[in-house]
């Protein structure tokens, strides 16, 4: 059954990020979400089958959102090396600018029970996908190396922006996420390259 939408379920998704945030998913109970959310405790289950349910509820929402942007924004680049900027661009601005978020999807999605892991993988599928479309893009082309393995190089991938941000996160925000897009583009890239492939405008 789809599951019931409208202000007060983004209110709550949104109350669920902060809370979450502030006191560690397992200290987050459904009270202080519906507290934060401004709604009665009963309301959350209307929208939510439990807390679970929220968390997964809450990371499906932002992903998903954030998987459309990227997808209608990569439209506008010129090559496949610039799709894969925009991406790594995208996803540290979207951390950058919502502390709260960055605190949820880096460390407290990742301490929770199996069941919850197994979904949070389930949901990143459609981002996962997108990094597999630009190397395979890539490939096609013939800008990336032919030999390079897709699922490998995508966890490759993947794994380097996640590493930048969790080492941001654990260092309390102490530096600016977005001065790393382009030196971490940098890196990946000559990881991608085919032999003898030069970009134009490139040495």
């Amino acid at each position: 059954m789809a599951k019931k939408r409208g202000q007060k379920f983004e209110k709550i998704i949104d109350a669920a990020v902060k809370v979450i945030a502030e006191n560690g998913y397992h200290h987050s109970q459904v009270s202080k979400i519906a507290k934060e959310a401004g709604v009665a405790d009963g309301t959350i289950y209307l929208y939510f089958d439990n807390k679970e349910d929220i968390l997964i509820s809450m990371f499906e929402e932002k992903m998903g959102a954030f998987v459309d942007y990227i997808q209608s924004r990569m439209q506008e680049a010129d090559s496949v090396e610039d799709k894969l900027l925009m991406m790594i661009k995208m996803h540290l601005t979207q951390l950058e600018k919502d502390h709260d978020l960055a605190l949820v999807t880096q460390l407290e999605l990742r301490q929770s029970n199996i069941s919850i892991r197994f979904k949070v993988n389930e949901v990143l599928k459609g981002y996962l996908g997108l990094i597999d479309s630009i190397i395979e893009e890539g490939k096609r082309a013939g800008a990336f190396d032919q030999r390079i393995d897709t699922r490998m190089m995508r966890q490759v991938i993947f794994g380097a922006i996640d590493e930048v941000v969790t080492n941001w996160v654990m260092k309390d925000h102490r530096y600016e996420l977005m001065p790393l897009a382009e030196p971490l583009h940098a890196f990946l890239i000559k990881g991608l390259y085919a032999p003898n492939y030069q970009q134009e405008g490139m040495t």
